[in-house]
């Protein structure tokens, strides 16, 4: 490891100067003008600041397009320059140094003043939607809920069924890359080399394959969001390459890393990623995510209102609606209007006494629906 009173490297501390002058409104920093602004034709005096451009690139991309000898030569005229001198001394400059690494690296480096907590458990679920679609919660990554999804994928097995909806939604902060590749292997060929685990020092790469037949080969759409992160993101990321899966939701995180946990002197932490997974075909999830092939939102406290209420009476209320009563043929013999009286005993209920009305899961209702449209073409191209 390096010293620590090696001399800061130019870009790091062209960076925080960069940091500073922002907060001061300098350099690059774009902010509404106090006065109007002077017309195009004006020519700049002797001894004035020129004009700013109308529109300028951001920092970063500026930055980045800077020679050695242009941060070299910014840096001197910054120290040489800038109205507070104190800015630029040498613990500012590490701290700059630290926080911009921070900033380019992220999310493989981050510091914590305190170990954080384990993501909290999450239950798994399983259900039949509409006696037709398979629905699988995983929840957390954890042996205990791979196995109740073998035994459910074993129950939609028996009933026949053609599509899985997979949903990652609350599958975050795994780094178990052995359980994700299990997960994989239920739906993928047999034979398959599913991702490698590719570290700094070559000898220490692992490869994950194949060694069984896929549990389900039907239709299988997966649902993400920005709390699918990890192993997670493996997950969805290999099913898209092996079992054809359609991805809705948000894009992911892009933490498919293994994290170290460090220890600084004052107690504080800096985890840093020392390992990352790579799909077939060179493929990296970090630091970008997975991108959805449907870009699908809703509220995070909505969803996390749903799956609590879910865990006791299932997810398909939260999908499809409760049929309302028609004019039907029966009725009119009957001389009843099951419309009218529906609202008529709506009506009889006080505002306080109704039900609030449940949420709408819209990222599983937009699975359902490509599920179902799917098979309406697929009918069609048989007959």
């Amino acid at each position: 490891m390096r010293s620590s009173s090696m001399s800061i490297k130019p870009l790091a501390v062209f960076l925080f100067a960069l940091m500073v002058l922002a907060q001061d409104r300098g350099l690059f920093a774009e902010s509404a003008p106090s006065s109007p602004a002077p017309s195009a034709s004006a020519s700049a005096s002797p001894g004035k600041t020129a004009d700013s451009p109308s529109a300028t690139p951001d920092s970063r991309t500026i930055i980045d397009g800077l020679s050695q000898g242009d941060l070299s030569n910014a840096l001197d005229l910054l120290k040489n320059n800038y109205i507070n001198p104190s800015a630029l001394s040498d613990q500012e400059l590490s701290r700059a140094t630290l926080q911009g690494l921070l900033d380019r690296l992220a999310p493989g480096v981050s510091v914590f003043s305190q170990p954080p907590p384990n993501p909290e458990a999450s239950p798994f679920l399983a259900e039949i939607l509409d006696d037709r679609i398979g629905y699988l919660r995983l929840g957390s990554l954890v042996k205990g809920n791979l196995d109740q999804m073998d035994a459910a994928l074993q129950n939609f097995n028996s009933k026949m069924l053609k599509s899985v909806v997979l949903d990652l939604r609350a599958t975050s902060g795994s780094s178990d890359f052995d359980l994700a590749a299990e997960v994989i292997k239920r739906f993928s060929p047999k034979g398959k080399v599913l991702f490698t685990i590719k570290k700094t020092n070559a000898k220490q790469e692992r490869i994950m394959t194949s060694n069984q037949d896929p549990s389900f080969q039907g239709l299988t759409v997966v649902l993400v969001d920005k709390d699918t992160a990890g192993a997670a993101e493996v997950v969805a990321a290999a099913l898209r390459i092996f079992a054809n899966a359609m991805i809705i939701g948000q894009n992911t995180p892009g933490q498919a890393v293994e994290f170290s946990d460090l220890s600084l002197p004052s107690g504080k932490i800096l985890r840093v990623a020392v390992s990352e997974v790579v799909l077939p075909g060179n493929v990296s999830i970090f630091p970008n995510g997975v991108k959805p092939d449907e870009a699908v939102a809703m509220p995070a406290e909505m969803k996390r209102e749903i799956f609590r209420l879910s865990q006791e009476k299932g997810v398909s209320q939260f999908v499809f609606e409760t049929e309302r009563l028609h004019m039907n043929e029966a009725s009119l013999v009957a001389g009843t209007n099951p419309e009218l009286d529906a609202l008529q005993a709506a009506q009889r209920v006080k505002s306080t006494e109704r039900p609030k009305p449940l949420p709408h899961d819209v990222v599983l209702q937009h699975a359902v629906d490509l599920i179902t449209s799917i098979g309406i073409y697929e009918t069609k191209s048989v007959q």
